[in-house]
């Protein structure tokens, strides 16, 4: 059973919550109001102003975790990986 997203939006491109690999964890960004709104459920009030500004990081299990309860309740979660290319010195 596909569960409904709560933003009414079908398509893979909309997300609710974006998830960045970075060297000390992942990056957690709320990208809509549902994103935010689940987030808020899902960590303690002192925590909101940071998460609402992409400024939390959490260990890369727990996104992982966090990812799939997200998708599991409707949100489009999109992982994203941040690594850089270091570019070569000829």
């Amino acid at each position: 059973m596909t569960a409904i997203p709560p933003n009414g939006y079908k398509s893979r491109f909309y997300m609710d919550i974006s998830l960045s690999d970075q060297r000390n964890g992942t990056q957690i960004e709320p990208k809509s109001v549902h994103g935010i709104l689940w987030l808020q459920t899902h960590f303690e009030s002192v925590h909101w102003e940071s998460i609402s500004n992409g400024l939390v990081i959490i260990p890369n299990k727990d996104a992982e975790i966090l990812r799939e309860d997200a998708s599991k309740a409707g949100l489009n979660v999109n992982f994203r990986n941040s690594l850089k290319q270091i570019d070569k010195i000829l």
